[in-house]
């Protein structure tokens, strides 16, 4: 089992594959000392947190310095009594291009227990993990935590209601992919008050936990920083919701409505 809420942070930063690469912006959006925190709630239950942090590595990889990307998820309250998750990843991304280098896991779940790690090269089209060496189709693949980060970074200036933003990740033991639609533009409510947002949707398969006609929609800051605040998925009983619950660090003010 994937943790619940990495599967939502996966499901809204996993795009279809692209032969060509995808433009970012100059600089990253993000900076060493970012920390977001979420929680994933089913109905009005809390059932999950997470954290994301962004920090100053003093690894380098064919000689180039590098960000380490955190990510840690738990459950929370009842869910933790009834099915414990404490997973844990570790991403390692070139400060320029922001494309990852050294991705690792570390999953506990339930009496579940999983180590992975894989190891990126990118000009080669190639992957090295725990399971074996996998071709990349482009020069630009990433893990689930890296892909995060990059798709914040990218250029969506020209992007038009309709338009389609299209990416490549590794997962276990193949590069998956799936793509994501601009919806248009909103003003969300949340603990760090109401603001302005773009509002997409990522495809999704239906299965044990979708329905045919389940939606799955994200929504991020319309700033410099393009902070995901909220993200909501339908399943086959119910609906899944991913909340904000604290940003320090940023890089900009966010668009907070006044």
């Amino acid at each position: 089992m994937r943790s619940p809420f990495l599967f939502v942070i996966v499901a809204f930063l996993s795009f279809r594959g692209m032969a060509q690469e995808l433009p970012f912006v100059k600089d990253p959006v993000f900076q060493a000392g970012e920390k977001l925190t979420y929680k994933l709630k089913y109905g009005f239950i809390t059932a999950a947190e997470g954290t994301l942090r962004v920090q100053e590595s003093d690894l380098k990889f064919d000689g180039k310095p590098t960000f380490r990307l955190q990510v840690d998820a738990q459950t929370s309250g009842t869910f933790d009594v009834f099915y414990k998750i404490r997973d844990h990843y570790d991403s390692y991304i070139d400060k320029g291009d922001l494309k990852p280098y050294f991705y690792q896991e570390n999953i506990r779940e339930g009496s579940y227990r999983r180590q992975d790690k894989a190891r990126f090269s990118q000009d080669a089209k190639k992957v090295v993990a725990t399971k074996g060496t996998f071709t990349t189709p482009t020069t630009q693949t990433f893990d689930l935590v890296s892909a995060y980060y990059f798709a914040r970074s990218l250029d969506i200036s020209k992007m038009k209601i309709g338009d389609y933003v299209k990416l490549n990740y590794f997962l276990g033991d193949e590069i998956n992919q799936l793509e994501i639609q601009f919806v248009g533009r909103e003003e969300v409510k949340t603990k760090l008050g109401k603001i302005k947002c773009l509002k997409f949707s990522p495809s999704i398969k239906p299965g044990r936990i979708f329905r045919k006609d389940s939606k799955l929609y994200l929504w991020i800051t319309d700033d410099g920083n393009r902070v995901p605040v909220k993200a909501q998925v339908e399943i086959i009983v119910g609906a899944v919701t991913m909340e904000i619950k604290s940003a320090e660090g940023l890089k900009y003010p966010l668009a907070i409505v006044k």
